[in-house]
């Protein structure tokens, strides 16, 4: 009986990677055609230098570019690596979020929120924008998420202004120099999804991240000072999700101790 329990736990977690892997397909056709302002539902999928519509067989996530060897089958042009990475992050994620979350209604938000993190976090990285759609996607989870435990939806309401608000004082401080519009939005959707006490623990990891990494770019690969603060955002939003109360309550020790 136990071993049969494991068996269904591995076939599930395996299952949840499968669907984070395919979800992560479709996302790299929203991070190519969203900022083309092509649509991502209708248009088939096709080659982008010979423009050659692509078979079933060439869109398996992952095992196509492995199998391609990550080259175009008809005119040999070189696929980016970039597309299994983004099928290879959100199927590990999907498991992630799933391991340390639970098997519940909580996780899949926390999966799709991931999702749209992923996207834009790569179309910020190339344009300096972050589509609102994306934001708008996740405010949608926060509202589901805020009647799901209506009990706690001051916590919600509260997570959505907390860290948005102090963001948009600096941009009026600042003339829009000092933080972006579509991060301020972004903040605001997912302080509604996860709460002000993650929302605040996601602003001081992705500050931490941004200034490390960041400068590490421009030390190294003499990156441009301009920063796209979308993917250290996202991705210290997606720590909060995985470990915002330990670390909360690890920040809070430190102040009272």
């Amino acid at each position: 009986m136990l071993s049969e329990l494991i068996l269904f736990t591995i076939f599930l977690y395996i299952t949840i990677g499968l669907f984070g892997i395919t979800i992560g397909s479709f996302l790299n056709v929203c991070i190519y055609r969203i900022p083309k302002k092509e649509n991502i539902a209708t248009t088939r999928s096709h080659c982008m230098e010979c423009n050659t519509q692509l078979k079933w067989y060439d869109l398996v996530p992952l095992f196509s570019w492995l199998f391609l060897r990550g080259k175009c089958r008809y005119c040999r042009t070189k696929i980016s690596i970039q597309y299994p990475l983004v099928e290879l992050a959100n199927g590990i994620g999907y498991v992630w979020i799933f391991w340390v979350n639970g098997f519940n209604f909580i996780s899949i938000l926390y999966c799709l929120c991931l999702s749209a993190l992923l996207a834009l976090s790569v179309i910020d990285l190339r344009t300096f924008e972050i589509p609102v759609g994306f934001n708008i996607f996740i405010l949608v989870l926060g509202i589901v998420r805020a009647i799901y435990d209506y009990e706690h939806i001051v916590t919600y309401l509260i997570g959505m202004v907390c860290v948005s608000g102090f963001l948009f004082l600096l941009f009026l401080l600042t003339g829009g120099r000092g933080i972006g519009g579509g991060d301020i939005k972004l903040m605001a959707a997912a302080g509604l999804l996860i709460g002000w006490q993650n929302i605040i623990i996601a602003l001081f990891v992705g500050c931490i991240l941004g200034s490390i990494i960041h400068i590490s770019l421009m030390i190294i690969l003499k990156k441009e000072r301009m920063l796209a603060f979308g993917p250290y955002l996202s991705l210290g939003i997606f720590l909060a999700i995985l470990y915002g109360k330990p670390l909360f309550d690890w920040y809070i020790g430190l102040i009272v101790g």
